[in-house]
């Protein structure tokens, strides 16, 4: 079954009060988005999706990546999880892995053991709390909400019987703010 990973990169950053757009701000020594993908790119999954929205992240994609724009970013992260179905529907896929561009210790190990367990529901755990990334397969992509500002959440809660947890290293720490980003640099 082929799989992609899918970074959600569309959002405005709508708590971020410093220069430019968050996801382009320094974080120990690079943008804070460029070490999502290098995660997700060092995990070699199948294809890495990244969703764009608010900035141009043109210059930090690694090559052989696919760049989707999500124009209705304002409405919610759901909209660009469709917008990443939509496309690995058309390519194939049989499971996305999702995961989020402000989480920058989220290690590439993370996005693999997700990817590689063989549950249709698969999220990581990190010190026993659900976070992305969270694999989904095809066969799901359904219920996964068309509209508002969820991704995963609604599923996991709505079919626990489905959900499988691989407990991972690293830290999934939001940087939302530049408070968090001067607190994790």
């Amino acid at each position: 079954m082929s799989t992609a990973a899918v970074i959600l990169a569309a959002g405005g950053g709508t708590r971020w009060t410093g220069p430019g757009h968050k996801l382009l701000a320094d974080f120990r020594g690079r943008p804070l988005v460029a070490w999502s993908i290098e995660a997700a790119t060092t995990a070699g999954l199948d294809e890495l999706i990244i969703v764009g929205g608010a900035a141009d992240l043109s210059a930090l994609l690694p090559e052989g990546a696919t760049l989707l724009g999500n124009d209705g970013w304002e409405s919610g992260q759901a909209g660009s999880v469709q917008v990443a179905l939509a496309h690995a529907a058309r390519v194939g896929h049989g499971a996305i892995v999702l995961g989020l561009a402000d989480t920058p210790m989220v290690p590439a190990s993370a996005w693999r053991s997700v990817a590689d367990n063989p549950g249709d529901l698969v999220t990581a755990t990190f010190g026993g709390e659900r976070r992305p990334p969270v694999k989904v397969a095809q066969r799901l992509w359904p219920e996964l909400p068309v509209s508002g500002d969820g991704g995963a959440r609604s599923l996991l809660a709505g079919r626990p019987s489905l959900v499988v947890e691989v407990a991972c290293e690293g830290q999934a720490i939001d940087i939302d703010t530049v408070e968090d980003l001067d607190r994790w640099s």
